[in-house]
């Protein structure tokens, strides 16, 4: 069970990095924008060797940009060869439902050796079918399913079951997190990775009763050191 951080910034990969609490990183176009990344597919290639680098032997999800297929295949190609633990993110299919990714899926999984985390994908059904197409990750959007009205966890349990008893060795990664609860509930729920922002991650790790128990034991400390120091010499041997 892992937690992959879903960002393009480079200090924050590095403060959790060091933690020693990730187990990979994702991004997507919309996150690069976010992070000010630009000069196109220049600056994407400059900032996801340098995240890259920092987190190897981790992967790291790069997505195509493109919905042509020559144009997907061939930048599937190029992303992966920008680092060994580049992970290509294609689209379960394009916008208006067209088919060509799996096969490109297929394709870029059995032939040319390049590691797919098949994403955008609101259903177990569509989750199966791209880890029979071969993907090495499966991304279900569980924060979207949960606002469409059902529970992502049934379906993540759902997954899990299905993939397991076809002995599919795709991964299941769960992504859109809204809450820090979303991601232990997740996790128990049977998905091997779950998402998360940096807020969220230090949402996991940070929690007003542990502060409020440092900052009475730091108190406590120091009173007790105040008290020893004001004891008389002898009273201290």
């Amino acid at each position: 069970m892992s937690i992959f951080l879903d960002t393009a910034d480079l200090a924050e990969i590095e403060q959790f990095h060091r933690m020693g609490v990730l187990r990979g990183v994702t991004t997507n176009p919309t996150i690069y924008l976010k992070e000010g990344v630009t000069g196109g597919l220049r600056g994407v290639e400059q900032r996801s060797k340098e995240i890259a680098r920092l987190i190897t032997p981790l992967p790291l999800s790069v997505e195509v940009t493109s919905t042509d297929r020559l144009d997907v295949f061939r930048q599937a190609q190029t992303f992966a060869a920008w680092a060994e633990n580049i992970v290509v993110k294609v689209t379960i299919h394009g916008p208006q439902g067209e088919l060509e990714n799996l096969e490109i899926v297929h394709e870029l999984e059995t032939r040319h050796n390049v590691r797919v985390n098949v994403t955008a994908m609101m259903s177990a059904q569509q989750c199966v079918l791209a880890a029979m197409a071969g993907a090495t990750y499966v991304s279900i959007f569980g924060g979207r399913v949960n606002n469409m009205g059902y529970d992502a966890r049934a379906e993540i349990a759902k997954l899990r079951r299905v993939l397991d008893r076809l002995e599919l060795s795709a991964q299941i990664i769960v992504g859109s997190t809204r809450e820090v609860l979303n991601v232990i509930e997740w996790l128990e729920a049977g998905a091997h990775i779950v998402t998360v922002v940096p807020d969220l991650l230090r949402g996991m790790i940070v929690h007003p009763y542990s502060k409020e128990t440092v900052q009475q034991f730091l108190a406590d400390a120091a009173k007790a050191e105040a008290m020893l120091a004001a004891a008389p010499a002898e009273s201290r041997r």
